[in-house]
């Protein structure tokens, strides 16, 4: 099935809509949500908003990604007696998130078995909005691809998208979710109660900040963003 994976930012920064969105569904999809005033910035914006914060130039090389598919969502993979931790490894650098089971349970679980299984491991991010989202989580490199099996939605308004909150990103169906996932980059109440919260970056914030990604809907022939190289899951 088609993968669009949408997240809408309505209000801040005098952006009156933003609209991510991607796949053989776009066009579908854009009755769900209201048209962009304004086009989200191109790679090129990108890259000089990294530049201006003394970013590291990447150091390691990711390997590449491998698509891989399955045909029913992982069950009991994480502990509900256990804490879990984890640790990005990016070419720009790591950075730590510590996973909201207790918010999101269903969520943890399937990020924890892809995480193990490798899937991340040398995706892309793909979508990358400086002041408001890093996306990552389809190693097609799209934003269309996904694990082949969904995660109901487990919104919560107990914990607001600031700086530094990762979500699940989905389709205009609640119950879509897949592998991509987000983590964003200021304040983004919009996102409040709609995108499942299920993790929180504890530690590298600065590195999510100065990754940098192509937008596949604008600029299509630029280069590709940063990396993943491996997901380390800490349990404890």
């Amino acid at each position: 099935m088609p993968w669009t994976r949408g997240l809408i930012l309505l209000g801040a920064t005098g952006i009156a809509a933003l609209v991510i969105a991607c796949g053989d569904d776009a066009e579908n999809s854009a009755t769900d949500t209201p048209a962009p005033s304004t086009a989200p910035p191109t790679a090129e914006v990108t890259v000089e908003a990294t530049a201006t914060r003394n970013c590291p130039e990447p150091t390691e090389e990711a390997p590449e990604a491998t698509v891989k598919t399955y045909d029913s969502a992982p069950e009991g993979i994480i502990d509900p007696e256990k804490s879990y931790t984890a640790v990005i490894h990016t070419e720009r650098g790591d950075f730590t998130m510590t996973l909201r089971p207790d918010l999101a349970p269903q969520h943890v679980n399937s990020f924890v078995f892809l995480a193990r299984d490798g899937y991340y491991d040398g995706v892309t991010f793909h979508r990358v909005i400086p002041g408001f989202v890093a996306q990552a989580g389809d190693p097609t490199g799209t934003g269309s691809g996904g694990p082949g099996y969904t995660v109901p939605a487990e919104f919560t308004t107990e914990v607001p998208y600031t700086e530094g909150v990762v979500g699940a990103a989905r389709t205009s169906d609640p119950d879509s979710a897949g592998s991509q996932w987000f983590v964003t980059l200021d304040e983004a109440s919009s996102l409040n109660g709609q995108y499942t919260v299920f993790a929180q970056v504890t530690d590298g914030i600065d590195v999510v900040k100065c990754i940098t990604a192509r937008d596949p809907s604008t600029n299509p022939s630029a280069p590709p963003g940063d990396k993943i190289i491996s997901i380390e899951i800490i349990e404890s």
